[in-house]
């Protein structure tokens, strides 16, 4: 598999095969490492793609400017009936068509977008006559969107686009609004669609899919309902571990994810007991910006490709399966290079002076579990239906899943039916 569509790009005539020999060796060396390591790290090219950002309180206001600039004259807007209940995406057109702009609002999207879902949506988008398409709403909205905006320039099936660098052809101009503070999809190059037939998530990288510009204003999170508010934030979280511990992470993906820890950590479980608490929510915006700039350039592991399984089989809630997930595979990874783990212990909040690394990764993983706890994430797996019965499927598709390439441990599928039985 090629990564081309990540962060890294190394020297030579193909990128993706100095990725594949000359990352893995060098960052699996972990403490071993030799000065020239180092110097080769530091040397590294590394790409760093993000979208345009208008951040801030009130900057959905910026909404119909930003359509414009883009050469937009009549706007698709995608969005769900909770923010049209919210009443944001009726601000959202009242701002578009304030700039002079023919909005049409198309909201038949449900949670864990489906492949028929967006099939819908592009047959509305081309009988509409539209040209800049606009997400508001979470992840599920924002992929929904990505997803109409590959056919609409790609054709054939949303399906047909799954894995690394399948989008050819371009897409019309693209503006998100997260109403959510964790799925980073309004500055990923990712989209993750369910595929209804075979009851999987399929995941979808491609540079394409970076939006043109990420419109992010913290007011929208404040309607979430609580367990959303959970389920996002502990996605962010995950996004930001796992970028951290990849393979292809940088030092330009590295602070970003060290910071979006400290951020998450400290204000997540203050938004659950006070959603108006407006410090927090900004705290939380813009530690999902944050982790999410760093995922999209370093890609994630074992935990996003387990947890797109899962999702795909039952529907369930992207971020809460992370959420119970992420400890186990803290520890897993940690078995192979705790060394990694310090800095993120510390950023967490973690006393990490003197303390030997696989103890700081097994106290990370304690922190995330009880974080979890704390905003009201099951347990286990088992409760949120999986059975025993459901794990060697769930463990092959995952080996599958792109998130996989980048995990900093080898995994083989007994390391992944461990991993799911561990977490039932």
């Amino acid at each position: 598999m090629s990564l081309t569509s990540g962060a890294l790009v190394t020297g030579g005539n193909d990128p993706s095969a100095d990725w594949g020999r000359d990352e893995c060796q060098c960052e699996l060396l972990g403490p071993q490492e030799t000065s020239t390591d180092a110097v080769r790290q530091s040397a590294r090219l590394a790409k760093f793609h993000v979208p345009e950002i208008v951040f801030g309180p009130g900057s959905l206001a910026e909404l119909g400017h930003c359509a414009v600039r883009l050469g937009g004259r009549r706007p698709f807007l995608v969005t769900d009936p909770g923010l049209i209940a919210a009443g944001w995406a009726d601000e959202a057109v009242a701002h578009l068509k304030r700039a002079g702009l023919r909005p049409v609002v198309w909201s038949d999207v449900t949670p864990n977008p489906k492949d028929h879902e967006v099939q819908a949506g592009f047959e509305r988008y081309a009988e509409s006559g539209c040209d800049v398409i606009i997400g508001v709403g979470g992840g599920s909205v924002i992929d929904a969107a990505k997803g109409v905006a590959i056919l609409s320039g790609n054709g054939g099936r949303i399906l047909d686009y799954e894995g690394v660098d399948q989008v050819i052809q371009p897409i019309p101009p693209t503006v998100m609004v997260p109403s959510t503070s964790g799925t980073g999809a309004d500055v990923s190059q990712f989209a993750v669609i369910t595929d209804t037939t075979e009851h999987i998530k399929i995941t979808i990288v491609s540079r394409t899919l970076v939006p043109e510009i990420s419109v992010i204003d913290p007011r929208l999170l404040t309607t979430m309902p609580g367990w959303l508010n959970a389920a996002t934030g502990l996605d962010a979280l995950t996004h930001a571990i796992e970028a951290f511990v990849s393979r292809a992470h940088n030092p330009l993906t590295d602070i970003h994810a060290l910071h979006a820890v400290e951020l998450i950590t400290g204000n997540l479980v203050r938004t659950q007991i006070d959603p108006q608490d407006f410090g927090a929510r900004l705290a939380m915006a813009q530690a999902a910006l944050e982790a999410g700039m760093a995922f999209t350039n370093a890609i994630l592991g074992a935990t996003h490709a387990m947890s797109h399984q899962v999702g795909g089989l039952l529907d369930a809630p992207h971020g809460v399966v992370n959420g119970v997930l992420l400890p186990h595979v803290i520890r897993f990874n940690a078995e192979a290079w705790p060394e990694r783990f310090v800095a993120l212990g510390a950023a967490a909040g973690l006393p990490t002076a003197g303390v030997p690394p696989h103890e700081v990764a097994a106290q990370l993983a304690d922190l995330v579990r009880a974080l979890a706890d704390d905003v009201g994430v099951p347990k286990g797996l088992a409760s949120l239906g999986v059975a025993e019965s459901d794990v060697p499927v769930l463990a092959r598709t995952t080996l599958k899943d792109a998130c996989m390439a980048t995990n900093p441990r080898i995994v083989g599928l007994r390391d992944v039916e461990t991993l799911f039985r561990e977490a039932l």
